[in-house]
């Protein structure tokens, strides 16, 4: 879909609960020249400095920006790391990674660990 960014945020907000909610979703606003990759969430002022934030919207956020290099730029090897971040991920999940905000014990470092390991 194309629209202005205040609409893109805020449907991009309530579409994030489709797959987890905005700690799980990457986004980005995308211009002619230019783009702009970030996780859905913002800065989590509540949780700073304890581990606690889910990296998989942002670790997501930047395999789009791969793709989106390999696709504006012709850049075949953006979109195959692309590909292969996005399969981390699914097998850090698959293999029993489960966020603290979804009740689980994993936080920071143990899903970037995990995704690392996968990748």
């Amino acid at each position: 879909m194309v629209m202005e960014n205040m609409f893109g945020d805020i449907l991009s907000d309530l579409t994030a609960g489709l797959v987890g909610g905005m700690g799980m979703a990457p986004s980005v606003d995308i211009g002619d020249r230019y783009a702009v990759f970030q996780p859905c969430h913002g800065t989590a002022p509540d949780i700073m400095g304890q581990g606690k934030a889910n990296p998989t919207g942002m670790i997501l956020s930047t395999a789009m920006m791969l793709d989106w290099l390999a696709d504006k730029h012709g850049i075949g090897s953006a979109a195959e790391a692309s590909e292969k971040i996005e399969r981390a991920v699914d097998q850090a999940y698959a293999g029993g990674i489960k966020p603290i905000e979804f009740g689980g014990r994993n936080g920071t470092a143990d899903i970037t660990k995990a995704v690392l390991e996968a990748l």
